[in-house]
């Protein structure tokens, strides 16, 4: 099978994308796939380093502002589908897939031009641009909330996989537990708070943690904590002016970016992060208590909306972005985390919602598809 992937941006429409790849991969070992994506999204880390190829061509998201630079972007877009048309008539595909971002848009306009079947899959309750632009004119949608489905009426058809993610739940052995431990500088003798805000980080998220260990309010748990790849250095140097060094805080660990994200969540007590639908998934599946802070949007409260559905199930809090800072955050995970039956009932409240062989799900809708 022959496959190009379009996927862009963030984390969160690249690493469902990586994870359609390992299963196609994991099946049909002679496979050939590729990536297409910009050449300024976590795309040109992440694919590479999953083991596959990334082609590049130059598109960005809509904007509702009027001004020089958004029209120059649409103009750029536009002109791109020309460059993944060319792509694909050289790589010639069987399928072109979609996880959703403004990268679908030039990549299922190139794909529908030359008739090669197509299917986008959609993590979030909400259907983002793409997928609604595309809808009509895609094959199949394949979707991570049965509630999507209301807003897709026009689509030839849409299916139920749940959203695929490389996390597992796994029990990590005493001993690899104290080597990552180990390895980060942490002990094993106090419960562990894992923070992300997403793979590009979040300055919201980011500025109460700070705030929160030069406090010292961490005195009872201990912090691993991803800040996101650009925003580590500006971090450092605002600790820096402070005459603070974050190495020397207790109980902390900072980061830029965790690769072993499914080793650190399953070691995990707690998690405080945005509300994604991949990471939505993701604590359903590891089975474990969060603190969500829902990403803010104009249009559409998605993530808002993706959390709500554990907090009705008891399995997660809810602090909203204008409402952060160190004391209601520390507040918030000192309720839990000192809590043990608390942690353990959170958790296994949010596996109730975890899906199950959802790349199996995929994979042959993807057969299925080919086979007509």
């Amino acid at each position: 099978m022959k496959v190009v992937i379009s996927a862009a941006g963030t984390g969160g429409h690249i690493n469902p994308g990586i994870a359609i790849a390992n299963k196609i991969k994991e099946k049909e070992p002679n496979s050939e796939i590729i990536f297409v994506g910009t050449n300024r999204g976590l795309e040109n880390d992440l694919v590479p380093r999953a083991g596959y190829k990334l082609k590049h061509i130059e598109a960005y998201g809509l904007k509702k502002d009027i001004s020089l630079k958004n029209i120059s972007n649409i103009m750029k877009t536009i002109s791109s589908i020309k460059d993944a048309k060319k792509i694909l008539e050289d790589f010639k595909p069987d399928i072109v897939i979609g996880t959703g971002g403004y990268i679908c848009g030039p990549v299922f306009r190139a794909a529908n031009k030359l008739k090669i079947p197509t299917i986008l899959h959609e993590s979030n309750a909400y259907p983002g641009i793409a997928v609604k632009m595309f809808s009509k004119k895609a094959d199949e949608i394949l979707i991570g909330f049965n509630e999507t489905k209301e807003y897709l009426s026009n689509a030839k058809k849409v299916v139920l996989t749940g959203t695929p993610t490389k996390i597992k739940k796994v029990e990590l052995s005493s001993k690899r537990k104290q080597q990552i431990l180990s390895e980060l500088g942490i002990r094993n003798l106090l419960p562990i708070v894992l923070i992300f805000g997403g793979s590009q980080g979040a300055q919201t998220i980011n500025k109460a943690v700070e705030d929160l260990v030069i406090k010292k309010l961490n005195k009872d748990y201990q912090i691993i904590w991803a800040t996101g790849p650009k925003q580590f250095d500006l971090i450092k140097e605002d600790l820096e002016k402070r005459n603070l060094n974050i190495g020397a805080f207790t109980n902390v660990k900072m980061v830029p970016y965790i690769y072993n994200m499914e080793e650190m969540m399953n070691i995990a007590d707690l998690m405080v992060c945005r509300s994604g639908a991949m990471t939505i998934t993701e604590v359903a599946i590891v089975e474990k208590p969060a603190i969500f802070i829902p990403l803010p949007s104009m249009s559409a409260n998605r993530q808002e909306d993706n959390a709500r559905v554990l907090e009705k199930l008891g399995a997660a809090k809810i602090i909203l972005n204008n409402e952060l800072n160190s004391e209601v955050l520390s507040n918030e995970i000192n309720n839990i985390i000192t809590d043990e039956d608390l942690l353990f009932e959170m958790g296994e409240k949010a596996g109730q919602i975890a899906p199950h062989n959802v790349e199996e799900k995929i994979y042959n809708e993807i057969k299925n598809l080919l086979s007509k």
